[in-house]
């Protein structure tokens, strides 16, 4: 054992009580790891899994305090943890990610910024704020084309975001928004989208799973499939950034990297970093059914520093679609439908609440010897279609 080493019966504790906390804490229940959850969600799904569920605020003292006195490693599920919050566990305890890589990864502009800075290739934007005004953004970006006005913090899931027409209308757009600091970015013609999940250690290790190719519907993520039907030049490209960007992050645990496949001007294909996210991420749900390793396990694997686990799938083929609350709005699903497909997992996230967007659960299809990525899509699309 070394000084990164975290070994069972030691305490993990968990900022976010949503359901990629709950996957993840019970990954570290099976491996014999006592857990804590922070969430102010009495009905937080995280928290009916795990050893203890603190109910309070993610800035609250008393709290914060006894995550740190109790737990040997502190990590989080989502991305909006108060970063002050994660400042004062790191003086007691070990965080992973840290407090810096998620400052950056919380902020679209801090992102933006560090990921320009860095040299990562990234699509045109501008930012307004206090300190860059309305009027300078048609000097950052093409004035002829459509743009997507996105607030700086917070935003997620097609929320916080207004898609403009034309940059005469970006004032419009950041009134309409509440005058808060933004990102506008010029919409970009896609051919695709990937997604890469990276692990990495504390001592650099790293491993990644095959890519993910998603759609989206509204703004959220509507189905994954793996492998991505990009080159394998491509491929090789979006695995080699995502890598070097957790290395560049200094990063501890699962980041997922999303990337925009566009043409460029001589009509090739090339990679934009879209956002990265400091956690496991919808498109990686798969890795619970379909890979050696999932993404959940992995989180806890990585901050703990006991050696990452094999990412290689063990289907030819895999499809993933999210169930939103939109499908209760009838009443409960007919899930009888799903279970009579053999090669099909439902999941569900334990919430009690079905709103019209929210994330419920999701189906994975795994794909038999000879099913295309695409075809596998296409039965899970239709499987949700039938519920």
């Amino acid at each position: 054992m070394n000084d990164h080493t975290i070994v069972p019966p030691s305490t993990i504790g968990m900022l976010g009580g949503g359901q990629l906390g709950r996957y993840a804490l019970v990954a570290a229940k099976l491996m014999g790891y006592r857990t804590l959850v922070l969430d102010p969600d009495p009905d937080a799904p995280a928290g009916a899994v795990a050893d203890v569920h603190l109910v309070a605020r993610y800035d609250d003292s008393d709290a914060l305090d006894r995550l740190a006195s109790e737990c040997d490693v502190v990590t989080t599920e989502f991305e909006n943890p108060p970063a002050a919050s994660l400042d004062r566990l790191e003086q007691s305890t070990r965080v992973a990610p840290s407090a810096s890589a998620v400052r950056i990864a919380q902020d679209r502009i801090a992102e933006k910024q560090f990921l320009r800075a860095a040299g990562f290739p990234v699509g045109p934007f501008a930012i307004v704020d206090e300190a860059h005004l309305i009027d300078t953004v048609g000097a950052q970006l093409p004035t002829d084309g459509a743009a997507v006005v996105k607030t700086a913090r917070l935003g997620y899931d097609g929320k916080g975001q207004v898609r403009i027409d034309r940059l005469d209308d970006v004032e419009d757009a950041w009134n309409g928004i509440g005058n808060v600091a933004c990102v506008v970015e010029t919409l970009l013609d896609l051919d695709t989208e990937v997604s890469v999940l990276v692990a990495r250690s504390a001592t650099g290790e790293t491993v990644i799973w095959p890519v993910a190719e998603n759609t989206h519907a509204a703004g959220i993520l509507d189905v994954s499939i793996v492998p991505a039907t990009i080159d394998a030049d491509l491929t090789s490209a979006a695995e080699r950034l995502a890598v070097e960007i957790a290395e560049r992050l200094d990063y501890v645990g699962v980041l997922a990297v999303e990337l925009f496949v566009v043409r460029n001007a001589i009509g090739e294909l090339e990679l934009l970093v879209n956002e990265i996210a400091p956690r496991p991420h919808n498109s990686g749900h798969w890795t619970l059914d379909g890979s050696v390793t999932s993404q959940y396990e992995q989180q806890i694997r990585a901050i703990c520093g006991v050696g990452l686990g094999e990412t290689s799938m063990t289907s030819p083929a895999v499809a993933m679609a999210n169930l939103l609350g939109d499908l209760w709005s009838n009443g409960e699903p007919d899930w009888a439908t799903v279970f009579a497909h053999p090669a099909t997992k439902l999941h569900l996230y334990g919430k009690t609440e079905p709103r019209p967007g929210r994330k419920m659960g999701h189906l994975t299809v795994i794909g038999e010897p000879g099913e295309s990525a695409r075809e596998v899509a296409a039965i899970a699309a239709s499987l949700r279609a039938r519920i």
